[in-house]
């Protein structure tokens, strides 16, 4: 079974669906994941008015959505019930009161989600993410331990190298909860102020996608595979990047096939 090449629409967030549909198809891609965020086209206040009609225009473009980035309140499980969009991504938060309070608070969340998620049949998808979120696979996999299945990891290969893993040992550890595979790449560089992350190209950064789709192979799977369209250098556009970093991602994955 092949893959679905998705993209993260976050570049193009203010795009109504037809013309979105039409530029990231251009680009080479079959799905998308949509910001449902205040500062997008859709928002969660419009959801359950527009995102129906967004993924309706993004089907008649060939992409489907495979996800939206949001929050879990109950308009935007109800939106993505009628959209036809099958999880809500989000990356759990670290505040002021430290790592421990941090995660009970978020699993809290999770856990007054778990009735929304079995009302709408729409699923919950956490992503860890470096800096002031629970940055590791691992300690997102912590977070839902014993909540049901509907409750996935979204994988992402720049958050797994920043902090300091590989893709065959996290992969692995969260193939029972994987929901989408999140390809970008990253490394650090000098500043003034120390070191910062620098978003890059497939092939500049520390994640070794070759090896990420090689773990992929032997675990089977053949979901989602969404690149995120995150750069930090700005002077080519989103586009060509993602042009060039589809091309390096099919082609890695033609290494290593999806089992069929």
């Amino acid at each position: 079974m092949s893959y679905l090449w998705s993209v993260f629409t976050k570049p193009w967030s203010a795009l109504p669906g037809d013309e979105l549909g039409r530029l990231v198809a251009g680009i080479g891609f079959g799905g998308a994941e949509v910001p449902v965020r205040d500062t997008a086209y859709v928002t969660p206040a419009n959801a359950g008015a527009e995102l129906p009609k967004f993924a309706a225009q993004l089907r008649a473009e060939g992409i489907e959505p495979i996800s939206v980035a949001s929050e879990l309140s109950e308009p935007v499980f109800a939106a993505c019930a009628e959209a036809g969009v099958p999880l809500i991504r989000i990356m759990a938060e670290l505040g002021p009161d430290g790592y421990a309070a941090s995660v009970r608070r978020n699993r809290e969340l999770l856990e007054r989600a778990v009735v929304l998620t079995e009302r709408y049949d729409v699923r919950v998808g956490v992503q860890p993410h470096h800096g002031r979120y629970v940055s590791s696979t691992l300690g997102v996999l912590q977070l839902l331990d014993g909540l049901p299945e509907q409750f996935k990891l979204v994988w992402d290969a720049a958050h797994d190298a920043l902090a300091g893993d590989h893709p065959a040992v996290t992969l692995e550890l969260g193939a029972q909860r994987l929901g989408i595979v999140n390809l970008k790449n990253v490394h650090y560089v000098r500043t003034g102020d120390g070191w910062r992350t620098n978003f890059v190209e497939a092939e500049d950064g520390l994640s070794d996608w070759p090896a990420v789709f090689a773990t992929l192979r032997q675990l089977g799977y053949d979901g989602p595979i969404c690149l995120t369209g995150q750069y930090s250098d700005v002077s080519t556009p989103v586009a060509t990047r993602l042009e060039r970093d589809l091309r390096f991602a099919v082609t890695s994955a033609a290494q290593h096939p999806s089992r069929e």
